[in-house]
């Protein structure tokens, strides 16, 4: 099943049930007006609106589809506009290996075996096409691909086979990164804040049912596409190199506190092992990045400094992710790097 939010209908938008092409959806105010409302009660509303998914798909019950319309990405907030809890791990562990080599630091033991995890700020999302917003392109503005996932309620204390039964979604994330603000706050050991503005999910989430043999052991094993200014920049596989699966992430944030239904859990950039910089470009036959940090990490590795400078004004991200057939399973993230002009309305 695939599901949606409108802009229209306030800040939390209205949920829509989108058809498998992305081509119809449906808004369904008598089960859910929105997708947090759907989550809060999703065991008796959940089989509600997987009949009306089944109606868009062509398998017709009573009634039929009458109030189907074309489904437009840009007329979409995230999944949830704003939920009640954003937390982002570090599940790649070579994307930490390169950062920490790049300023000639090693990994710690621990970090092998227990996740990082940050707490993001979830009171306004930006929507899969709206601008990434900044007032100064000195902030060094970044990218990160990423998966996440929504959850149910979720026990304190839930085993990694637990929380794997509390995923309700699965959806893709652009968990922007100001990285030259990033230093000045971990000196103060406190993480981030200022560092991590608004992020933006994909148009649509996804059952995971609805991923097929592509969702293995609570990983997405399927490349994550991007693209930089039309280019391809990245596509490493998502479920390749992924140290903890999302089952380990969600028990992670569970472990001294319960995690209400709504919560939203990212994997951290996609990142997978592969050559030197000269090996890892999808130019030059690797399978490139998810955030350029990570390219400029390659770069100040092999040539003693970054060279590649972060997103400027008017710069163009796009994130997606395809099945076998070459189709869109959750719409693009389509973001254009602008000028902060005041707040959206």
């Amino acid at each position: 099943m695939k599901l949606a939010s409108l802009k229209a209908g306030g800040r939390d938008g209205t949920l829509v049930v989108v058809s498998r092409d992305l081509g119809i959806c449906q808004a369904v105010p008598a089960i859910a007006r929105t997708l947090q409302a759907a989550l809060d009660d999703w065991d008796r509303v959940q089989p509600r609106l997987q009949q009306v998914y089944e109606q868009l798909n062509g398998q017709p019950r009573a009634g039929g589809v009458p109030d189907a319309v074309p489904f437009s990405a840009s007329d979409c907030a995230s999944p949830l506009p704003r939920a009640y809890q954003w937390a982002d791990g570090s599940a790649y562990i070579n994307h930490v290996e390169l950062v920490r080599k790049a300023r000639n630091a090693a990994v710690p033991p621990s970090f092998y075996q227990d996740p990082l995890m940050y707490q993001g700020g979830s009171d306004s999302f930006v929507g899969p096409c709206d601008p990434i917003a900044a007032l100064s392109e000195d902030w060094g503005i970044d990218l990160e691909a990423e998966v996440a996932v929504v959850t149910g309620d979720v026990p304190m204390g839930a085993a990694p086979e637990q929380a794997a039964g509390a995923i309700r979604l699965v959806m893709l994330v652009n968990d922007v990164s100001l990285r030259n603000l990033i230093p000045k706050e971990l000196e103060k050991g406190f993480g981030f804040f200022q560092s991590k503005p608004a992020s933006a999910f994909s148009p649509v989430a996804v059952t995971p049912d609805e991923l097929g043999a592509a969702w293995q052991d609570s990983k997405l094993k399927l490349p994550l596409l991007v693209t930089l200014n039309g280019q391809p920049f990245g596509r490493p596989d998502a479920g390749e190199d992924m140290t903890f699966s999302f089952a380990r992430l969600v028990a992670h944030a569970a472990r001294t506190r319960e995690l209400a239904a709504g919560t939203i859990i990212g994997s951290g950039t996609v990142s997978n092992k592969q050559g030197g910089l000269h090996g890892s470009s999808i130019a030059n036959g690797g399978v490139g990045y998810c955030c350029l940090a990570e390219l400029r990490m390659y770069e100040t590795i092999e040539q003693g400094a970054p060279q590649t400078p972060f997103l400027r004004f008017g710069d163009t991200v796009r994130i997606e992710m395809q099945d076998a057939a070459g189709a869109s399973i959750f719409g693009a993230i389509d973001q254009q790097v602008a000028h902060y002009q005041g707040r959206r309305e």
